[in-house]
């Protein structure tokens, strides 16, 4: 074999020093076959070779921890290349006679042999030898024409073609498993961080993964041009409307006896000069500027402390914005009043205009709905709001968005 490979090199060495820019374009089209060929001719040699030093333990025997190491430092891989090569080279290996053939023969690539080759397992595990021979021939001719992506899509109905007989109940079968599966495999993790953030990691099952994207999708795409947003920061902001929504219904279970609700605590003066920092019940410390965001929340309960730590007031058992009021509002704004956004009133809070630690009343002329994206902008912007002479929201942009700082309103809403 050394000297087969050797000559073979050779001829490759050789090929790279031929002029591509001389040869017809049909010529030019045969080599590029002729090369593909070669490199899946050379991956089989390649996969057998590893898969016979993986079986002897050469690996381990020369130190290494694995074969996949050992290939990582042998030829110079990413562990993960390594990793996949070892496990396609036994797959290859317990795979049928022909499903090794169609890739010494370059047939297929080394891609399409990992799907042919979990597809015949499948079909071998549901109808038997037979049945799984005649499955590779026709992966085989479906690889001539498709690609891995969409090999496997066609992969699952191969028992349509080969098997009928036992297509609709392997099917079934196959749909119990997967369920089967993702009902033992879902979680969600949460890791606290030492700041107070969380990362969440986790699997959900089709159902529950139906259910997010629904929710969050449409609060997902950019509320206008002047949202600079990542995708991934929209999804965050979105999962958290989501959690407003659900707070602000008031269905959730009662939590140690009380309703559902998030306390912030912080100190008058702090509320009110915007001096000092707020903390939620749960340790987390929040600034000066958050703190007032959630204060004019309907969703929140306030709890304002005097100089000396004695409680002045535990908010208000009812939501700031709520009954009447709440539904003049929503008739004035129609949704998020914010220019070019198309938020719809269930996803909104009710902003003070004049912030109620100001002095500001909670009533109709002295507030706007805002979805929670451009709550929080406004609040950590240079935007401001104010009502017209009609008695509608309007938004006065920052100097360098407009020098001229002309009044901007939410024609979307108006419009439906």
């Amino acid at each position: 074999m050394l000297e087969e490979l050797a000559q073979a090199e050779a001829a490759v060495a050789g090929c790279l020093g031929a002029s591509a820019w001389a040869l017809a374009e049909h010529d030019l089209v045969a080599a590029l076959d002729a090369a593909h060929r070669l490199e899946q001719r050379l991956a089989a040699v390649k996969l057998a070779l590893v898969r016979e030093l993986d079986g002897r333990g050469s690996a381990t025997a020369q130190g290494a921890s694995s074969t996949a190491v050992w290939l990582r430092e042998r030829l110079h891989l990413g562990v993960g290349v390594a990793r996949r090569m070892v496990e396609l080279a036994a797959t290859l290996d317990a795979a049928p006679a022909g499903v090794r053939d169609a890739l010494a023969a370059g047939s297929v690539d080394v891609e399409q042999v990992r799907v042919i080759a979990a597809t015949v397992e499948t079909v071998h595990s549901a109808a038997g030898t037979e049945v799984a021979d005649k499955a590779v021939g026709v992966l085989v001719d479906w690889a001539a024409q498709f690609d891995a992506t969409q090999l496997r899509r066609l992969g699952t109905r191969i028992l349509d073609h080969v098997a009928p007989d036992v297509a609709d109940a392997a099917a079934e079968a196959a749909l119990r498993a997967d369920e089967s599966r993702a009902t033992r495999d879902r979680h969600v993790t949460i890791s606290e961080q030492t700041d107070g953030r969380l990362r969440l990691t986790g699997i959900l099952d089709p159902e529950a993964a139906t259910l997010l994207r629904t929710a969050i999708d449409p609060l997902s795409a950019p509320t206008g041009p002047d949202d600079t947003r990542t995708s991934g920061q929209r999804r965050h902001d979105a999962l958290a409307e989501v959690c407003r929504l659900a707070l602000r219904g008031g269905e959730l279970p009662d939590h140690g006896g009380d309703p559902t609700q998030l306390v912030v605590t912080t100190s008058y003066d702090g509320l009110t000069r915007q001096l000092g920092t707020g903390a939620l019940d749960t340790g987390l410390q929040l600034t000066p500027e958050a703190v007032r965001r959630l204060a004019c929340d309907a969703a929140i309960l306030p709890a304002v402390l005097g100089g000396s730590g004695q409680t002045l007031d535990v908010g208000r058992q009812r939501r700031l914005v709520t009954g009447p009021l709440r539904r003049a509002l929503v008739l004035r704004d129609q949704g998020c009043a914010f220019p070019g956004c198309d938020r719809p009133p269930r996803w909104c809070d009710a902003h003070h205009i004049r912030h109620w630690a100001d002095g500001g009343a909670t009533s109709l002329d002295n507030a706007v709905l805002l979805c929670g994206h451009h709550h929080r902008h406004l609040h950590h912007s240079d935007w401001s709001v104010r009502l017209g002479g009609d008695g509608h929201p309007e938004f006065v942009p920052p100097t360098w968005l407009d020098p001229d700082r002309l009044p901007r309103r939410n024609q979307y809403h108006r419009r439906t």
